[in-house]
């Protein structure tokens, strides 16, 4: 969320920011309803203020002086009470569309529409050769008896899926690689629960726009989280660290959900685009300050490509346009892993900064050195997120009798092994 001040003070990039995010608001509109409730109270405050003076009347009237002024006491309050609805209207109508106003892209930012307009700025590892026909990941894991698809979703409905025996060990082990380098970094490892009200997800910017894109259980009036950043970016809420405190470093565990409303149709074979999947978010909480979240930017982005080269998986790394950024980003890069059976890449991780935009909607808050208090800056990135990674992870590293050679650092974490291969 932006502050209405600096809307009034500018209004024009404001409006070129919704014309670049391609956002359907109209920032005049939010100008008239301001000056309208600016005007309401400047009324309000008159009369409060007459009020105010006329109650200091009546102790000095005279007893014939007296009825009348109590008589002119209460229709001014009346006329304070007759406000009141007014007051309410115009902040609630406020609220809901400041709720809307997209954050300014960075000046740098790609222009564009939509992802197809995504600016590629890296690229490393080496596509994989094959001697043999290549499988794709939904053979692979049916040959090994690693996953199930059709019996489960007769059970929990489409795009469900079923790991099995080494899968499930595979997708715990990629998750337990991503948590012992985020430790080793100095983040603080916290497991989020699916659930999460209402509040959490206008603080990350899902809600108002997006609720079709997440499950609601109505008679405990809570949502089904996509992402542990709804949950750890609402942990402070309301809060006013101290300078010192920060940066925060959280890499959040958790399972997630997405309705994925309005992909039927694509992406429906196998792991790719489903309805549950565990994933581990890093997100960062630092000071109101372009040059240090940038450092942490590029750090966060940096950890996602460690994490992909010591899975030796070949990648890209694009900036999303301003298009494609989401409405509260000042810049985004996503991280994506080259799927052989599809030749192409696919999005893994998306690196977000989003300045103090997500802060003001919880009011996080920090004292700075000299005893300012500022909105902190928040950003965020996926460290792993199953079970698309293991798309790649797969296709990448299947061998001819469809075993899978195992990248050197997850054989820790599946008991030495160098490759799996099922039953």
């Amino acid at each position: 969320m932006l502050d209405i001040k600096f809307i009034r003070e500018n209004s024009d990039a404001v409006k070129k920011a919704v014309e670049l995010k391609n956002m359907n608001i109209s920032i005049d509109e939010i100008l008239k309803i301001d000056n309208d409730l600016l005007e309401v109270k400047r009324k309000q405050q008159d009369l409060q203020e007459k009020r105010n003076a006329h109650s200091k009347k009546i102790p000095k009237a005279t007893p014939e002086e007296r009825p009348a002024l109590i008589e002119q006491g209460r229709e001014i309050g009346s006329e304070l009470d007759a406000l009141k609805p007014e007051v309410t209207k115009l902040e609630e109508s406020l609220r809901d569309l400041m709720l809307r106003v997209p954050n300014l892209p960075a000046e740098d930012a790609p222009v564009g529409k939509d992802e197809e307009d995504n600016v590629e700025v890296q690229k490393g590892g080496v596509l994989p050769s094959f001697s043999f026909e290549p499988k794709d990941h939904v053979d692979l894991l049916e040959m090994n008896n690693w996953a199930e698809f059709e019996s489960i979703a007769k059970v929990c409905g489409s795009r469900s899926y079923s790991l099995r025996n080494e899968m499930v060990l595979l997708e715990m082990a990629t998750h337990r690689f991503a948590l012992d380098k985020l430790m080793e970094k100095g983040f603080t490892l916290v497991s989020a629960p699916a659930m999460a009200r209402e509040s959490a997800l206008i603080g990350t910017g899902h809600f108002p726009d997006g609720k079709d894109q997440v499950y609601y259980l109505p008679e405990d009036d809570l949502y089904l989280s996509g992402t542990a950043e709804v949950q750890l970016n609402s942990l402070h809420a309301g809060d006013i660290l101290k300078e010192e405190q920060l940066p925060i470093l959280y890499a959040g565990y958790s399972p997630c959900f997405r309705r994925e409303a309005g992909s039927y149709g694509r992406d429906v074979r196998g792991l790719i685009r489903v309805h549950q999947f565990m994933k581990v978010e890093q997100f960062v909480i630092c000071k109101n300050d372009p040059a240090e979240t940038e450092k942490w930017h590029k750090a966060l982005l940096e950890t996602s490509l460690e994490i992909v080269k010591e899975l030796e998986l070949p990648y890209r790394v694009v900036e999303c346009c301003t298009g494609d950024m989401g409405t509260g980003k000042v810049k985004m890069f996503d991280v994506e892993c080259w799927v052989p059976s599809e030749n192409k890449y696919r999005e893994t991780h998306s690196c977000s900064a989003l300045h103090s935009w997500q802060a003001r909607r919880t009011n996080t808050r920090y004292r700075d050195s000299e005893g300012k208090v500022e909105f902190v800056h928040t950003l965020n990135n996926t460290a792993v997120a199953t079970p698309r990674l293991l798309v790649s992870l797969l296709e990448n590293h299947q061998q001819e009798d469809g075993s899978i050679r195992l990248p050197e650092v997850l054989r820790p974490y599946m008991g030495g092994k160098e490759v799996i291969k099922g039953k």
